[in-house]
């Protein structure tokens, strides 16, 4: 036994066991990659037998987060003086506030390193309120060039365009810049965020998910046709010119690429009365957001996530119609005839009515933020987060 036990001890000595490369995965986008679901928001995960398995691999058995020991992450967090937040993966990764907030890191990471086996890093680059026309507008894209409704603007307010021109010129790229600052920080120290980094095994860039959108959608000087067809046909191609530039920038010309298309309010199709007026811009946007994953110069590496499909109509509805109980109060409040108390047991009698104590449960437990943030709802995010695991392992 002695002697089998020397034989593989010098057969891996002569051979040399080779550590595999790190497999680093990169999160980049806006408010809704940085993830504006509270933690309280996680107990609705439990009330549906489809996404309860996913709060089993967030808490542990006597309720507290899981500390995910082979998942190591870097985040954005501009509330810290150090602007950056880092350690191992568990909840609060997110948003900063008053409480501990989530994004698609947290499930995200848990299903890449399920699926890997090994430990992984994650690097978040996120800001809220950033346009890929402006703040990240990538190098080949070129200067922004104001349009004509622009330029007629700009000359009623009696703007000089060459002072316009130069005072885009510094906003423009910023946050492009920041995020390779950021990523390239990470990648010349892995040890400083994953102190058992094996630097003998190096490292590979495994996958990058873009979530971002909102401020490009909105915004009706930029896309002056905003709803109708190919009105955002410039975020498409700033898009391709993104992927193509992060590829480039990162020496990683065939890196893995996720695109979360933008799908906060749900799919079209089921948009309420409210909604309706907004579908033409929502439905261009989209097919704007994944047309760079139907190109053929992409196929088999790029991607996109139809983030639409885990909108939750159940929570969506009873946040409409809380909206009753709100013009309900608004209404008693201008009766001078009632005191407070009576107001406020008139409102309780209303809400009984229109709801079940079951429906005001989930209200009030899966919601901490507003709709184009996706409620700040930790179940609505966490299957977003694993959905954009699931479709970089579908391009392996």
């Amino acid at each position: 036994m002695k002697l089998i036990n020397l034989f593989f001890i010098f057969a891996f000595a002569s051979i040399g066991i080779v550590a595999k490369p790190l497999k680093i995965y990169i999160l980049a986008g806006q408010s809704n990659m940085q993830g504006h679901a509270s933690e309280r928001t996680l107990e609705h995960l439990a009330m549906d037998p489809k996404t309860a398995p996913l709060l089993n691999k967030i808490i542990n058995p006597d309720g507290t987060v899981k500390i995910h020991e082979n998942i190591w992450i870097s985040s954005i967090d501009t509330s810290l003086a150090t602007g950056e937040k880092h350690g191992q993966l568990t909840v609060g990764y997110g948003a900063a506030g008053r409480e501990p907030k989530i994004g698609p890191e947290l499930m995200f990471g848990i299903t890449m390193q399920d699926y890997v086996g090994e430990p992984i890093l994650l690097i978040k680059t996120s800001w809220g309120g950033k346009s890929l026309n402006t703040d990240f507008r990538p190098p080949t894209a070129g200067p922004y060039e104001f349009n004509q409704k622009q330029l007629e603007n700009l000359k009623k307010r009696g703007k000089v365009l060459r002072e316009a021109v130069a005072e885009k010129a510094k906003l423009t790229g910023v946050y492009y810049r920041l995020m390779l600052k950021h990523i390239n920080k990470v990648l010349s120290d892995i040890e400083r965020v994953y102190p058992t980094y094996e630097t003998e095994g190096g490292y590979e860039l495994s996958g990058f998910v873009w979530f971002q959108g909102w401020n490009d959608m909105v915004d009706g000087s930029t896309y002056p046709d905003r709803g109708k067809e190919g009105s955002y046909d410039s975020y498409s191609k700033n898009l391709e010119y993104f992927i193509e530039d992060v590829r480039r920038d990162l020496n990683s010309p065939k890196m893995p690429f996720v695109i979360g298309v933008m799908g906060a309010g749900g799919p079209i199709s089921k948009y309420g009365p409210s909604q309706k007026r907004y579908a033409g811009i929502h439905g261009e946007f989209r097919k704007a957001m994944l047309a760079p994953a139907n190109l053929k110069k992409f196929k088999g590496n790029v991607t996109a996530v139809l983030t639409e499909d885990y909108w939750d109509l159940q929570l969506s509805e009873l946040v409409n119609r809380n909206e009753k109980v709100k013009a309900k109060r608004r209404e008693l409040s201008k009766n001078k005839n009632l005191n407070q108390n009576e107001r406020d047991n008139i409102v309780a009698d209303y809400t009984a009515q229109i709801f079940t104590s079951h429906e005001l449960k989930i209200l009030r437990t899966g919601i901490s933020n507003a709709a184009y943030h996706y409620l700040g709802s930790a179940k609505i995010i966490n299957q977003i987060g694993e959905s954009f695991a699931n479709a970089l392992r579908s391009m392996e």
